[in-house]
């Protein structure tokens, strides 16, 4: 156990390491590039024939923001590789840097004694900077008893740490220190043994065991580890070689330990990999013996689950055949084969569809659907009584091939809520297919299988998504579909509206007849002009007109009031809205055939008061039982370190009225044009237009405002009193409401001559001179 020591001299140049540690045995390989450490070593060992020994101190960092100021010019990059936060016992302070001004450095209060192994000198291009690498030794621990600087480094007095020899020979013969040493040995020798399985090079290791001291292992061995500075500072302050042993036994326990779980995390997720492998080949044999045995009925998996759920679809038998030849084939394939999804996820939507459900209608009610119809739409007569003839019709003759509605008309009038009201009254479930923007006719039919990524049209899918094969279903936007190179979708549609042919509708992806014969379609439209004719000749249009004021004043003040407080929160205990503020929305702020944009701007009144009464909320006044606290009492609370005590309310205590109400917001004209601003609509447009010589206002066709009801009603709405229409057009004006008609005047001509003579206040002028 016996080595022979270093002769230490009193005093030694200091290198520093920051963050590093250089412990007795190990070697380390540095690059010089700073002032004082390329000073350091030309003077102490470039420029020496013999070379010299230098001390080795570590530096701790302090403060991330403070480092560089603690630290003096050549302690850098130059000390060593590692970086460490941890903590560091003593430390001792440069006192010739503080009289100096400059920024005092904390050294470590033990160091390394280090030789060179090797030196190389190199110059910098093209700055001409002078660099060395050095690689050193450490060989004995030392304290360092003054420091003090030599030109531009710093110079130690020093004194040994190390045994004397006599000491070590003595030491030798300590019992505990044996068994410390055996047990060490142990722990490396098993440590060497498990990377002696991954590394062929750990044979010189095993030599070092039988050739180097014991107290010299301990630091060969745990310099070697990837361990925090603060261990590195514990195993170099561990002067007695008792504690240095342990802690080196208990770092390379911990080392081999760290290596043992990683080993058998590792052998674990190997071992789960050939667990599966194992299980997927004993799979496939069990289904093998199954086939031969007939017997397919144990231990369902999921394809066997699959057919179960195929079984109860309720298929037709064609069908059912169709489904099992693709069931067959997905059992000869491998769950990695590409085309194993795609024949799953077409198997799961033959199961899935509803070829046999239905939604039960119950005994249908006319009175009560008319109720209902009233209730959830005002207005529209004409419209509410075919829908009540339609249903009368499925009464009579439930399985009647009623004719395809399509509603059409201008935004916002209810084309879509009275198809949900038809679904509301027939007990049926409701689908929307949004049509608007489609171009592929894939969107229809669906995509064929051999395509990737390939899916059923949007119809098969919303039938798969209701689950039952009887909705009703809202083709939504029907005149806005297009065609282009990848097929005409409203052709695709004649076959889903014609009763004769939906009852074997072929989607592209599903391949096998769907029957849509059960499914009550309705569609909407805002102009009939872009529908195709063959497509248009298949429905029944129902036009929808637009409302009179009179009309959206009470759709208002039914409907759209009570949800749009609803929506946004509030009720009419915090804003009203009175009749007179919407008909004044109606003239002055909204001109349209529907109600959409009226809505819009009462949701705009519906926000402005939910700013208000928010901040009323964190504001609200306290009622007469309830006392605040002061912030005084609770911050004094706090402050004591007591808890804040709370007080109790009683089971029996009435807090509904704990808060005042705050009084409702009412709707005026000044609160009308802050939220919405000046009207954008003036009633006196058109009578001065009117008034105006030679100038005439004509009542023309839009994508719009349709027929001569249409056409009268925007008259009405736009302050017109005196309307010209040919005679022929008397049968249309029975559409128009009394209450519009007693406000007018209708005035019927045959020729053009009497349209003159009523445009004019006089009668025609040119009619004495002329023969018209």
């Amino acid at each position: 156990m016996a080595d022979s020591p270093v002769e230490l001299p009193g005093r030694l140049a200091i290198l520093p390491f920051r963050n590093k540690v250089l412990l007795p045995g190990a070697i380390v390989r540095i690059r010089c590039t700073n002032p004082s450490s390329v000073k350091l070593v030309e003077q102490e060992l470039w420029q020496k024939e013999e070379k010299g020994l230098i001390g080795v101190l570590p530096v701790r960092d302090l403060e991330a923001g403070a480092v560089g100021s603690l630290l003096s010019p050549g302690v850098g990059s130059d000390s060593g590789e590692g970086s460490s936060k941890a903590g560091v016992s003593p430390v001792e302070t440069s006192k010739q840097d503080t009289k100096n001004g400059k920024e005092p450095i904390h050294w470590h209060s033990k160091g390394v004694a280090a030789r060179a192994l090797h030196l190389s000198r190199g110059v910098e291009k093209p700055s001409g900077r002078v660099t060395y690498i050095v690689v050193l030794e450490g060989l004995c621990r030392f304290s360092v008893q003054e420091l003090s600087t030599r030109g531009s480094y710093h110079v130690a007095r020093v004194s040994r740490l190390d045994m004397t020899k006599t000491e070590l020979e003595q030491a030798e013969q300590d019992p505990d220190l044996i068994a410390l040493s055996r047990q060490f040995k142990a722990t490396a020798m098993e440590l060497i043994s498990v990377l002696e399985q991954k590394q062929k090079t750990v044979s010189r290791t095993k030599v070092l065991l039988d050739t180097v001291p014991v107290y010299r292992l301990a630091d060969i061995f745990v310099a070697s580890f990837e361990i925090s500075f603060e261990e590195q500072l514990s195993m170099l302050d561990s002067v007695d070689l008792k504690v240095r042993l342990s802690k080196a036994t208990e770092l390379v326990d911990r080392h081999l330990q760290s290596i043992l779980v990683a080993e058998k995390i590792t052998q674990k997720v190997e071992g789960q990999l050939s667990k599966s492998q194992k299980e997927f080949l004993l799979r496939q044999q069990m289904r093998a013996i199954k086939e031969e045995l007939g017997d397919n009925d144990d231990d369902e998996d999921d394809v066997v689950a699959l057919e179960r759920k195929m079984q109860n679809a309720g298929m037709p038998a064609n069908i059912w055949k169709h489904a099992q030849r693709e069931l067959r084939r997905l059992r000869k394939m491998q769950p990695q084969q590409p085309g194993y999804s795609s024949s799953r996820a077409y198997l799961e939507l033959l199961a899935d569809l509803p070829w046999q459900k239905v939604s039960e209608e119950r005994e249908l009610d006319l009175r009560a659907a008319k109720e209902s119809l009233d209730w959830d739409h005002y207005g529209l007569t004409k419209v509410k009584q075919r829908i009540i003839e339609y249903l009368a019709v499925r009464k009579l003759k439930p399985d009647a091939r009623g004719p395809v509605l399509c509603f059409v008309g201008p935004p916002g009038v209810g084309k879509t809520s009275l198809a949900s009201s038809i679904a509301k009254a027939l007990n049926r479930k409701f689908i929307r297919i949004s049509l608007g923007g489609v171009k592929d006719e894939a969107d229809i039919r669906g995509h064929r299988r051999t395509y990737i990524g390939s899916m059923p049209g949007r119809l098969i899918d919303g039938l798969k998504r209701v689950s039952v094969s009887n909705p009703v279903m809202l083709l939504d936007e029907i005149d806005k579909t297009g065609s282009d190179v990848r097929g005409d979708p409203a052709s695709a549609l004649l076959e889903v509206l014609d009763p004769e042919q939906n009852k074997t509708f072929n989607d592209h992806y599903l391949n096998v007849p769907f029957d849509l014969s059960k499914v009550i379609f309705v569609a909407t439209a805002n102009r009939m002009q872009p529908i195709p004719p063959p497509l248009l000749d298949r429905m029944e249009v129902i036009e929808l007109p637009g409302y009179t004021p009179e009309e959206k004043l009470k759709i208002a003040m039914k409907h759209l009031i009570p949800r749009v407080l609803e929506q946004h929160g509030l009720s009419s205990a915090y804003l009203q809205i009175p009749e007179a503020m919407v008909k004044l929305i109606i003239e002055r702020y909204t001109r349209e055939a529907g109600v959409r944009n009226l809505e819009r701007n009462l949701a705009a009144l519906a926000r402005a008061a939910a700013v208000k009464v928010a901040e009323q909320a964190n504001t609200l006044r306290l009622g007469k039982e309830i006392q605040p606290i002061t912030t005084t009492l609770l911050d004094s609370r706090l402050a004591d370190g007591g808890e804040v005590e709370m007080e109790v309310i009683p089971m029996g205590h009435d807090i509904s009225n704990t808060y005042e109400n705050p009084s409702p917001m009412i709707v005026d004209e000044a609160m009308l044009e802050k939220v919405l601003g000046p009207p954008r609509f003036d009633d006196r447009e058109a009578a001065d237009r009117v008034a105006s010589p030679g100038v005439s206002v004509g009542l023309v066709w839009t994508s719009f405002v349709g027929g001569v009801k249409d056409k009268v009603l925007a008259a009405h709405r736009y302050g017109i009193k005196r309307v010209i229409l040919p005679e022929r057009n008397l049968k249309d004006l029975t559409e128009v409401p009394s209450p519009i008609l007693s406000g007018m005047e209708i005035l019927l001509v045959k020729r053009i001559e009497e349209v003159l003579d009523h445009a004019f206040e006089d009668g025609c002028p040119l009619r004495l001179r002329s023969k018209l």
